[in-house]
């Protein structure tokens, strides 16, 4: 299929600002090529971060938890099953204990309570003897679950960063993206919010004097416990879970979250990580020292979303919370299995659901739509992302989820807003989804089986209206030209040292290059290895997932790499797209 290749334009006052500060010139280019006008975007110190004083909700919630931890009230954590709940589950716990609360926590089971925080949730909580409900990375969908806690009598505090519908819960509610909050980054994850909220809780417990005073200061009493002996904690001991878990839930890395990930990934390489994520580096075999972005959402998020795709979460935050290294790496290893077996799945499934499509999708379709009896539900989400991938077309896969309904997964391309599609569907279909949820990129649902055929041809209409033709041909935005002299191992190990993710895209370059020669690659010859050359510069590419022979003269889009080979660090250019010149 071919593709569209674009440039995207450098703003050069910015440029020349982020030059004056200090930038180097390739840097400050792909800066300002990425909305960043002043140089105190370019720092990652904590002091930059938004204060929580914008956060709507999070002055109350940090009052109200600090009534509980002053009273030993029982907090109960009600975290979501994937890398950003487990993560943002650890922070809470750590955190709250850090500061003499009484925490335990609560993660649903996919398959038995389904998501987020249930009424029948809210019954194991209360039967459990929680005083306060602590939700984090869901609940802003949770009304009737909200309502059920506060009848058994918990008080209820909802943090959250998914969309909100129309109607949200009665309770005090932190959530960037709920109407009248002023915070001006939406894209913090679950982790994000809660870090924020324990930020405000240290400030209002500092507020009440109820940690250990200096060594010259004398000791006073709490009111409960006789001489205070809480040390107030350092939260950027938690920003190593952070960074995981930022990363892992694909939000957009504004310099809020470039921050938050920056000073993760320090702490990771001095090795100042918890057992659970050191264990987590080794089962992946990745170098914590050198830890990247692409450590965190492609070799430690998808181990611990393990857990919580096939068989319960608690395994995965129970890795995170380990105290010492040979529990970690026994759990670990267990995340690691898991891994395995969703890969396995996960193969099987995307055979199944390709062979229910065309190799070549007919003119005119813009969504796809999977099901079959036997798919697994947790690995349904994955298995759209790669249909996704492969005909860049919007994707929802269904599983079975019991009582006769399905529960599906979609994913998006960047110009359609998934949950939006939903939305529309929803107001043109009233009876068709059960529920509903998500963001732009990714989404879920629960339909009644037989109205899946219903759905696809609803679904399909809806995105008819919502983007154009060419919204559906692939484009690769790229950085431009990259000189000869410019394209060098130093310089891709300079790229690898800053934070590059999701709306902050990893630099990628487009040149017409010759091909000097070439050779299959791998035990089946499903890759190509290409030397290439440029202004007289010859330069060493790997063309992954290739098995055509390469023309002599191509125009590529490609990323220079520092690969690293039985103890050699050589530049590679990975090829993501190339073209006949």
């Amino acid at each position: 299929m071919s593709a569209k290749i674009q440039i995207r334009p450098v703003n050069s006052a910015a440029f020349q600002t982020l030059m004056a500060a200090g930038a180097d010139p390739l840097t400050a280019r792909l800066y300002a090529a990425r909305q960043v006008e002043t140089a105190g975007e370019l720092a990652d110190n904590l002091s930059a971060l938004i204060p929580y004083t914008m956060l709507k909700g999070c002055t109350e919630a940090a009052a109200r938890l600090a009534d509980a931890v002053q009273k030993r009230e029982k907090i109960l954590i009600v975290a979501d099953y994937d890398a950003d709940g487990a993560t943002a589950c650890a922070v809470g716990v750590n955190g709250l204990a850090a500061m003499g609360g009484a925490v335990d926590f609560l993660v649903p089971n996919r398959f038995e309570h389904g998501y987020g925080l249930t009424p029948e949730l809210a019954e194991i909580a209360a039967a459990q003897g929680a005083d306060v409900l602590l939700t984090v990375d869901n609940g802003i969908a949770s009304t009737a679950g909200v309502a059920r806690a506060q009848a058994l009598g918990l008080d209820v505090i909802v943090t959250d960063h998914h969309l909100p519908a129309d109607t949200v819960p009665d309770c005090i509610i932190v959530n960037p993206n709920q109407k009248g909050c002023g915070f001006p980054s939406k894209s913090l994850a679950g982790v994000g919010v809660i870090f924020y909220v324990l930020t405000a809780l240290r400030a209002e417990l500092r507020r009440r004097g109820h940690f250990r005073p200096s060594e010259n200061a004398k000791p006073f009493s709490d009111g409960l416990d006789g001489v205070n002996t809480i040390a107030e904690p350092n939260l950027g001991e938690l920003l190593d879970l952070v960074a995981l878990g930022t990363v892992a839930d694909v939000v957009a890395l504004d310099h809020n979250n470039r921050i938050l990930v920056s000073q993760g990934l320090k702490r990771m390489r001095a090795g100042k990580m918890r057992p659970g994520i050191r264990a987590l580096f080794d089962v992946a075999r990745r170098d914590w020292r050198k830890a990247q972005p692409f450590d965190m959402g492609f070799a430690l998020g998808p181990r611990i979303n393990a857990a919580g795709r096939l068989d319960d979460m608690s395994v995965g935050i129970a890795c995170l919370l380990a105290a010492d290294e040979a529990e970690a790496q026994s759990l670990a290893a267990q995340l690691n299995d898991l891994n395995i077996e969703r890969r396995e799945i996960e193969q099987s499934m995307l055979q199944d659901a390709l062979d229910g499509f065309p190799e070549t999708l007919p003119d005119g379709q813009t969504t796809l739509t999977a099901y079959r009896e036997d798919f697994h539900q947790g690995v349904v989400g994955i298995v759209a992302s790669r249909l996704k991938d492969r005909f860049y077309r919007p994707a929802v896969v269904f599983a079975p989820a019991g009582n006769g309904e399905v529960r599906g997964s979609g994913r998006s391309i960047p110009k359609l807003h998934l949950r939006d599609a939903l939305d529309l569907l929803s107001k043109r279909h009233p009876d068709l989804i059960l529920k509903f949820g998500g963001h732009a990129m990714a989404a879920g649902l629960s339909i009644l089986e037989r109205d899946i055929p219903t759905f696809q041809t609803a679904f399909e209409t809806a995105v008819r209206d919502m983007v154009g033709q060419d919204d559906l041909s692939q484009t690769f935005v790229t950085d431009g030209s990259l000189p000869a002299r410019d394209i060098t191992l130093e310089q891709a190990q300079n790229l690898a040292r800053h934070v590059w993710g999701q709306g902050f895209a990893p630099p990628s370059f487009t040149d017409e290059f010759a091909v000097v020669r070439q050779q299959p690659m791998g035990a089946e010859g499903k890759h190509r290895k290409a030397w290439l050359q440029k202004d007289g510069c010859e330069f060493e590419a790997m063309f992954w997932r290739c098995e055509d022979d390469i023309p002599a003269r191509i125009r590529t889009v490609y990323r220079p790499v520092a690969n690293e080979w039985r103890g050699n660090t050589e530049l590679q250019l990975y090829i993501d797209y190339w073209e006949a010149a």
